[in-house]
């Protein structure tokens, strides 16, 4: 039965101290020097622990269910309220500094310039969405491995399993840094092995059939739209470089002389050449007089000093009615490491080293980014008329013809 104003008044003391339940594990604790507390008992993951709310009558019945009301908020987002309540108190202190937000922010201000922006931008997204809210104010050190947890099953909770994922990976790389720099003893999230569900992997929507990869090509020559996006789509199945390096591109990485394009890849840590066809470089120079006042090749239109959008390719293809299960940017990758290898019969390496992954050779060095440059330069320009050829043979109705555009 929940106390009123009255019983909480009127309760006097007796020769032991005794409780007063008011619900939900708040109860007014009566001593028998007549002193009142108002304490809020609860479990916190298995382990009971107890929070003194205030002193009656200088926190009021009222006062008193509003204080509880929150601690059991703290505790549905899986925060202790008594270790939120000791790291508020210890602000200015060594535990204050070494909180997990101040650890994670001083992490992220590290890997921030060599990170590219879309990879940053997400990373603090996760920060700022998942982990702050409820670990932040944490000293590094105190927070378990069920509480890592609990902050991972809110994510799982809204079916964004593969986030959770990336969330816990995030968050190991903040506790390690912690050990690294001595604000933390271990990484909990080491513990939570086998704890998350499993996304199911899908793999990114692509056109890999020879006979629909003419109709597609015709298509996205012909959109419609603005002069940057056309020259983006008919660039990405010649370069088929990443989404994000291609809208980054910029007119200083071009060597028109050597028709060469070198970059630095963010996810190898490499500077990569993407040798340039001659359909690829036409393109290029087609451009060049539109875009050559931005650093970028394929500038914002909103304002030449930012890259287009990461979602302008991807939003060009579904005007044009190309559905997200057709194809993506990320597919024209798909694409030619598919029939480059299955029907023109290229080494793999050579197609591995072109789409700038990791490779290795037999002795586990990995090849440099000049590696195998004449031949690949051969294989891209064989690349290029084949996807050129592909195209004449839809336009002459030599393919069967399939819905795009």
């Amino acid at each position: 039965m929940k106390l009123s104003a009255t019983a909480v008044k009127e309760a006097k003391p007796k020769v032991s101290p005794y409780k007063l339940s008011d619900g939900g594990g708040l109860f007014l604790l009566v001593n028998p020097n007549g002193k009142k507390y108002w304490r809020f008992k609860y479990r916190y993951f298995t382990k009971e622990k107890l929070l003194a709310l205030g002193v009656y009558p200088d926190l009021s019945l009222k006062s008193a269910r509003a204080k509880h009301r929150d601690a059991k908020d703290l505790l549905s987002s899986g925060i202790d309220p008594s270790a939120q309540r000791k790291a508020i108190k210890l602000t200015g202190s060594t535990a204050a500094e070494n909180s997990f937000k101040l650890v994670a922010l001083e992490w992220f201000s590290k890997q921030k310039p060599i990170w590219a922006e879309n990879h940053w931008s997400k990373v603090e997204r996760m920060m700022t969405r998942d982990l702050f809210p409820q670990l932040g104010i944490r000293p590094l050190n105190e927070i378990t491995p069920p509480e890592l947890l609990a902050v991972l099953r809110k994510i799982e909770d809204r079916g964004a399993l593969e986030s959770a994922k990336r969330t816990k990976q995030i968050a190991g790389q903040i506790f390690r840094y912690g050990v690294a720099t001595g604000r933390c003893e271990r990484d909990p999230s080491q513990d939570l092995s086998g704890a998350l569900a499993n996304p199911i992997k899908k793999h990114r929507a692509a056109v890999t059939d020879p006979k629909e990869v003419g109709p597609l090509l015709n298509a996205l020559d012909g959109y419609k739209g603005t002069a940057v996006v056309n020259a983006a789509l008919r660039l990405a199945p010649l370069t088929f470089v990443r989404p994000g390096e291609l809208r980054n591109a910029k007119w200083a990485e071009m060597d028109f002389d050597k028709a060469e394009w070198r970059y630095y890849v963010t996810k190898t840590k490499s500077e990569h050449i993407v040798p340039l066809c001659k359909q690829a470089v036409d393109i290029l120079q087609e451009l060049r007089p539109l875009t050559c006042k931005s650093e970028y090749v394929f500038p914002s239109a909103r304002t030449l000093s930012r890259p287009m959008s990461d979602n302008a390719i991807l939003s060009a293809m579904r005007r044009m009615g190309i559905e997200k299960e057709e194809m993506c940017g990320h597919g024209f990758r798909a694409m030619a490491r598919t029939i480059l290898d299955e029907e023109l019969h290229f080494r793999p390496d050579w197609i591995e080293h072109q789409l700038a992954h990791a490779v290795k050779d037999v002795h586990g060095r990995a090849y440099n980014r000049t590696a195998h440059l004449p031949e690949r330069k051969k294989m891209m320009q064989a690349w290029a008329d084949y996807l050129e050829n592909l195209k004449i043979q839809a336009l002459r109705g030599n393919v069967v013809p399939v819905r795009f555009g």
